[in-house]
């Protein structure tokens, strides 16, 4: 048994008893309304499900297990990815053994690559890694005890082996996309002596320099949990409820996180600031960036990255990401752009009256780094944007399971019904 195993086999009773009693103090007590608008636009605002990983605070955006983001911007992910399964950040030696464990997975079976060698030339990156990682249920340690009869309360037990499983490949796959679908040369061995995310940055072949691996330190972090109700995460949790493989479950949440409404934020953010570059032959000045913004503004269209649905400050992990450029990059022409528009966008949305929140949030950013240190392919960066939620994807299921929350179930209402009963 690992070291994570049996943190989480003595944490989960009292879990599962806090929730008991919460069940039986509370259990009819009200926690959310809905309205038809809610109903029928996304179910946006409505508390209906549990998540302990992570949270969203209006004033403070993202904190993971009571730490909010910017206080934990120093550790690693591995670190991260043991905060969100058992609410503590590892000892020295837990996260070795952490480590370890992921290493021990890091090779992908011969299977995935001759998977993805036979798919379409054209296939897109985030085609492939569903796929490879869908291929992988026939390794899966869950369905095998599953099928054998295992008890309910050790189900979360296999489906942690899984999800160590497939986080510890991941890198190497995500990597071997890369390289595969960029035309660059053969894949790149893994370096034994590196991090995860390390590794991960040191197998893309993109840039050498130990800043990007810092880069890709934070990054893989800072998008490892964003609450339980996004579409990646719930589509898993959903497909979970139903005892599938944690394989298939995660490959649905990461087929929601393709979609452009999801995962596309940050290439479109690029996108902006390259524009701006190409249109001024390098950084404006900031009166000249206003009016630039405010065309566009007029024009109907709207500054990707900014204006907030819940946030009343800057995204944290944008202030994360920014600390980042300032020091590692602050010279560089995209950078300067993206600093700029933080300084012009928010005045300029506040008096143009269609954002009540006007603040970005980590997307205005973090593309801009991605290309500095080569990494242009905008395709491939929800790539990397799925190699780190898997992380909290993965926490949320096992939690799930341990808890023995049951299958999701909501009722659904015609539009008739609507007419006739509301």
């Amino acid at each position: 048994m690992t070291m994570l195993q049996n943190t989480l086999s003595e944490k989960i009773p009292n879990w599962q008893e806090s929730l008991k009693n919460i069940l039986s103090e509370k259990g009819k007590k009200v926690i959310s309304e809905v309205t038809v608008e809610q109903a029928v636009k996304g179910m946006r605002g409505v508390k209906s499900l549990i998540c302990d990983t992570s949270s969203v605070s209006a004033e403070k955006g993202l904190i993971i297990r009571d730490h909010p983001i910017l206080d934990i911007t120093h550790i690693l992910p591995e670190e991260v990815l043991h905060l969100l399964l058992t609410g503590d950040l590892p000892s020295d030696d837990q996260l070795a053994d952490l480590q370890n464990q992921l290493k021990l997975h890091q090779d992908p079976p011969d299977y995935i690559w001759k998977v993805l060698e036979a798919m379409p030339a054209d296939s897109h990156p985030m085609t492939m890694l569903s796929v490879a990682i869908q291929s992988m249920r026939v390794d899966s340690l869950f369905v095998e005890k599953f099928n054998k009869g295992t008890v309910k309360s050790d189900y979360w037990k296999w489906i942690l082996d899984d999800g160590i499983k497939l986080i510890g490949v991941l890198p190497s796959i995500a990597a071997g996309i890369y390289r595969m679908r960029t035309d660059k040369n053969n894949r790149i061995s893994i370096d034994p002596d590196l991090d995860w995310a390390g590794n991960f940055a040191h197998m893309l072949g993109v840039n050498k320099s130990d800043d990007f691996k810092k880069l890709m330190r934070l990054y893989l972090m800072l998008h490892s949990d964003h609450e339980g109700g996004n579409v990646s995460a719930f589509s898993s949790l959903t497909v979970a409820s139903s005892l599938s493989s944690p394989f298939l479950a995660i490959g649905a949440g990461l087929n929601g996180l393709a979609g452009p409404l999801h995962g596309l934020a940050n290439q479109e953010c690029l996108k902006f600031v390259l524009e701006i570059r190409d249109h001024f032959n390098g950084s404006p000045t900031k009166e000249e960036l206003a009016e630039f913004c405010w065309k566009r503004l007029n024009n109907g269209r709207v500054i990707p990255g900014y204006g907030h649905a819940v946030l009343r400050c800057p995204d944290p992990r944008f202030t994360a990401f920014m600390n980042f450029g300032k020091k590692h990059i602050h010279d560089d022409d995209v950078f300067r752009i993206v600093e700029s528009l933080f300084d012009v966008v928010p005045p300029v949305l506040r008096e143009h009256g269609k954002a009540k929140n006007p603040w970005p949030n980590v997307d205005a950013a973090s593309g801009s780094l991605l290309y500095y240190y080569g990494l242009k392919e905008f395709n491939y960066y929800t790539v990397l944007f799925s190699l780190s939620r898997v992380m909290g994807i993965v926490s949320q299921i096992v939690i799930n399971r341990a808890l023995r929350i049951p299958i999701t179930r909501p009722k659904s209402v015609s539009i008739d019904w609507l007419k006739n009963n509301i």
